[in-house]
């Protein structure tokens, strides 16, 4: 039996094309995922996120768990509701998951994981508390759904659906939060766009679902959501990472504090086992393929693999990020595999686009 968000209902309703995604019942496009892909890159779109998990940090030991739990540096936040994007790595430095995590106080936090990985998160998560001998209650947040409205209009739209949210959030910095009431608005998203993510209880989801649709945003489905994210450069579990790899070699880098005197779960073993890959973005040089993941990169220091692959329509090309080896440029041309034709492909540094704006020539 797959399990539903609160949302389910409203969805069929609606037409949409329903998939098994990890075993949740999920909409996949309700009618055209390109028309779905332009409304968040134009005006706004927005997406049922509910299958994604909630996990409140309370207790006097929070902040000390967290410093030790992740590889981003939760130091860094001090200032009620900013967040902070980090990997959650196992002893060997293997990516269990990526997340955000949000401060409130410092006896509480919110950390949001992703769907497939909950579970196991959980699982790891007490484990690491009864190591630690910490003193927190971990509460896995059921009881929430989550709507992400996202696009160049999408803050204005859910300000016309929840007008008393506007004072509180009008002058709020992308990666920060506040909690108004029964409510939780996040600046933060995985389209490469501005917008919010709205956290609220289950049975307040279809309301203002309806009511955001009334003001005028646009439904999504998870095709638009893979190839916006794919756009702005942002890794998918179990396609970039996973247990087996380092977050040094699926370029995060950026979110793992090596420096400081700070020990966390994972840093010896990276400390132990330097970068070896890169990932990198490829936009396909000639037509007559699209990319997809697993295809084999030929570069000139040897071969590299495709992490995920699609057709961007926004640059109206195939695009890919890939794992490849050390010392291939941004700018080189590289070969790739499709369909035992190798085909050109240029290397470009990610994202592919943001806020719009196509980056990459």
């Amino acid at each position: 039996m797959l399990k539903t968000t609160p949302l389910n209902a409203a969805h069929r309703a609606l037409g949409a094309r329903m998939v098994d995604f990890g075993g949740w019942d999920m909409p996949v496009n309700y009618g055209s995922q390109i028309e779905e892909h332009h409304a968040v890159r134009r005006d706004a779109g927005m997406f049922d996120v509910s299958h994604m998990l909630a996990i409140d940090l309370h207790g006097a030991g929070a902040r000390d768990f967290l410093r030790r739990a992740l590889a981003n540096d939760t130091d860094k936040l001090r200032e009620p509701g900013r967040a902070l994007y980090s990997c959650l790595l196992n002893d060997a430095g293997g990516i269990i998951d990526d997340l955000i995590v949000y401060f409130f106080t410092d006896e509480y936090f919110r950390l949001v994981v992703n769907a497939g990985r909950a579970e196991t998160d959980l699982i790891w998560l007490e484990s690491l508390k009864q190591r630690f001998g910490a003193a927190l209650d971990l509460l896995p947040r059921r009881d929430l759904a989550l709507i992400a409205v996202q696009g160049p209009n999408a803050r204005e739209r859910v300000w016309q659906a929840l007008p008393e949210t506007r004072a509180t959030t009008a002058a709020m910095q992308p990666f920060h939060a506040v909690q108004a009431g029964e409510l939780m608005l996040a600046r933060t998203g995985y389209t490469g766009e501005d917008g919010f993510e709205i956290m609220l209880p289950a049975a307040r989801a279809e309301g203002l679902w309806q009511q955001l649709i009334a003001c005028g945003v646009k439904p999504c489905g998870l095709g638009a959501r893979d190839t916006l994210r794919l756009e702005a450069g942002m890794n998918l579990w179990g396609q970039e990472m996973d247990e087996s790899v380092s977050p040094l070699d699926a370029g995060l880098a950026w979110t793992v504090d090596l420096d400081s005197a700070r020990d966390f779960i994972g840093k010896a073993a990276l400390l132990a086992r330097p970068q070896g890959r890169q990932l990198l973005g490829l936009v396909l040089a000639e037509p007559g393929g699209v990319l997809r993941s697993h295809q084999k990169v030929a570069t000139p220091p040897g071969e590299g693999e495709i992490t995920s692959g699609t057709f961007s329509p926004s640059l109206n090309r195939s695009i890919a990020l890939a794992r490849i080896p050390l010392g291939v440029e941004v700018g080189a041309l590289v070969q790739v595999s499709v369909r035992d034709r190798q085909l050109a492909a240029k290397v470009v540094k990610p994202p592919f686009v943001r806020n719009g704006r196509i980056l990459v020539n």
